[in-house]
């Protein structure tokens, strides 16, 4: 089996550190095995899209000698694609329309209130997928072994909002198995979501990914690295000395001469030498943004 990964930012902003951890991490696992690594923008959820981010993140990419296989999906232009999944789970009623706000259902498991309910005059309402009681598990190779319940520990749960976006878990599940992904590299923020995504993998008899959950990059804070908490572009950053402070962050022993190589030197010294059984088995890594990034060591 041919190994095919992804990277899959958001364009809300242009490339930070944490994305840059996430994005090294997935195109090592991938290079190393001679795989392909593939690209995807997910610009789905439009309020959020920043006009210029999608181009810029290319930039970044190609900029830090990351080169991608094939064409780069935007999932902005699948949205006839995903609506054909929800007509097919209509069709089985795997699906429900519901009218429950956010606000009534805050920080609780969805029940299934709106299961029985018949539409009279809503203009708004969502789409749920009815969830069961199996159990279901993973075996992430660096965070290690998950299962629960969804029923009882998640609820049913939106895969169209009721703004009329399709949202993340849907698109996610539909696009990996367009691009036939058979791993995927992400940061471990998203790890709680994965349950939710098997799940639908099963409802469209998908094969399901191996999964690979990177630390996430803290700032002084504690707050994941985001365009809400202020995380500084690293796109006018020099290459080589960013993805070694990138290199150590993900566990890897480097090399003092490293830092003095060009660009396709440190590719080729890291690719050979990459362990995925290295890589900290923790969900988040905290660091100091105080010091400026590429100049000084950051851990």
């Amino acid at each position: 089996m041919i190994y095919q990964g992804r990277f899959a930012p958001s364009p809300t902003g242009p490339l930070h550190l944490g994305s840059l951890v996430t994005a090294v991490g997935s195109f090592l696992q991938a290079r190393q095995q001679n795989g392909k690594w593939y690209v995807r923008i997910e610009d789905i959820d439009t309020p959020r899209v920043v006009i210029g981010a999608a181009q810029a993140i290319l930039s970044t990419l190609s900029r830090f000698g990351m080169p991608w296989d094939g064409e780069v999906l935007f999932q902005s232009q699948r949205i006839s694609a995903y609506q054909d999944i929800l007509a097919d789970f209509q069709a089985k009623q795997l699906v429900y329309p519901c009218t429950c706000s956010r606000k009534q259902i805050a920080g609780k498991i969805y029940h299934g209130h709106c299961r029985q309910r018949v539409l009279k005059d809503e203009k708004r309402y969502a789409w749920r997928v009815r969830t069961d009681v199996n159990p279901l598990s993973f075996e992430d190779e660096i965070q290690g072994k998950f299962s629960g319940c969804l029923e009882t520990e998640v609820g049913d749960f939106i895969i169209k909002r009721s703004d009329g976006l399709f949202a993340y878990q849907l698109v996610v599940v539909a696009d990996d198995a367009r691009q036939n992904i058979t791993h995927i590299a992400r940061g471990a923020d998203l790890l709680d979501t994965t349950l939710r995504q098997i799940y639908l993998q099963q409802l469209l008899n998908c094969p399901t990914p191996n999964y690979t959950h990177f630390p996430v990059i803290l700032n002084e804070y504690a707050h994941k690295l985001s365009k809400q908490t202020f995380a500084p572009p690293i796109d006018h950053l020099p290459p080589v000395p960013l993805l070694v402070q990138v290199f150590s962050l993900l566990g890897q022993a480097i090399p003092p001469e490293l830092t003095q190589v060009n660009l396709q030197t440190f590719w080729d010294w890291a690719i050979q030498h990459w362990d995925i059984q290295k890589v900290p088995k923790v969900p988040s890594i905290q660091i100091n943004t105080d010091v400026t990034l590429g100049t000084a060591p950051i851990i």
